[in-house]
């Protein structure tokens, strides 16, 4: 039972920082209908910018979030753009194609600076735990975590507290209504498409932190990252949290259980289950094919 409960514990920690790595991924598909192959190539990057920062200042990984978070925005910004804005309005697969060649040259351009080996950040609290009883919780995954749950309260507060929040989960939910009470759905993509890239920042480099590295990882973080968001639904933030939630818990326990070699087979084994019996996820809505195309 204490095998079970640590397990638990760990596949919660893990799964809060999924949450957010997956929050800017549904955010994006859920205003513009892009669906960002690159998301998970931008966590690598903002992972290894966290690693000069640390390497070349000595800041802490996850204070380095202040710097990181900022720089992926104005990155999204411009990238949105120079390239995404041109295919906004585009079948789904252009928005797969665009993407997943930023995603390759990402890669190169991350394997000319930073060299095609692995990289790790190891902060002092590495290899720390906090002991609770008969548990152990690594400080670096509750560091992780509650960083990540900050950066989502953040992210909440401003999507319901604020007007431009207000008018990004308007023109998620309606795009023409929107217009019509006079939301500037174009501006809204250009914010959206930035503050979705910017979680990114604060998520590359937590992952730091938690994973090695090395240019390519982000194949693995883009299958995970796409698991997450089919299993609580496509463009669901709340659904994003409970699957990546999920995720985490069935990672955990298959480590626990089965062995760490399986564990990155569990985003796809979900991707099957879920297609197959709730396409439209745990959270989000079933849309006729008619409808989407007005």
């Amino acid at each position: 039972m204490t095998e079970f409960v640590q397990a638990l514990i760990l596949g919660l920690l893990i799964g809060g920082v999924y949450a957010l790595l997956a929050s800017g991924l549904t955010l994006i598909f859920g205003v513009m209908g892009v669906i960002n192959v690159a998301h998970g190539a931008f966590l690598i990057v903002a992972a290894f910018l966290t690693y000069s920062i640390w390497t070349a200042t000595g800041l802490d990984p996850l204070v380095a979030i202040v710097i990181t978070g900022p720089a992926m925005f104005a990155f999204g910004w411009v990238l949105y753009g120079g390239a995404i804005k041109r295919i906004r309005e585009a079948p789904a697969a252009a928005s797969v194609l665009l993407t997943f060649a930023l995603a390759l040259v990402l890669e190169g351009l991350m394997g000319v600076i930073w060299g095609n080996t692995s990289h790790s950040i190891r902060p002092p609290y590495f290899n720390q735990s906090f002991n609770v009883g008969d548990f152990f919780l690594p400080k670096a995954q509750v560091y992780g975590c509650l960083v990540a749950a900050g950066v989502l309260l953040g992210l909440w507060t401003f999507l319901t507290r604020t007007w431009t929040g207000r008018a990004i989960r308007a023109s998620a939910a309606n795009p023409q209504g929107a217009r019509l009470v006079g939301v500037d759905v174009a501006a809204v993509a250009t914010m959206t498409f930035a503050i979705g890239v910017a979680t990114t920042g604060a998520g590359g480099s937590i992952v730091g932190v938690l994973y090695p590295f090395l240019p390519g990882s982000h194949y693995l973080w883009i299958s995970r990252l796409l698991g997450i968001i089919v299993l609580g639904g496509m463009g669901s933030l709340p659904g994003a949290i409970a699957g990546a939630l999920l995720i985490g818990l069935g990672e955990s326990l298959t480590s626990t259980y089965i062995g760490t070699q399986w564990t990155t087979a569990v985003p796809y084994v979900v991707i099957f289950i879920v297609l197959l019996g709730r396409p439209q996820g745990l959270l989000g809505e079933r849309l006729r094919e008619d409808v989407a195309a007005v």
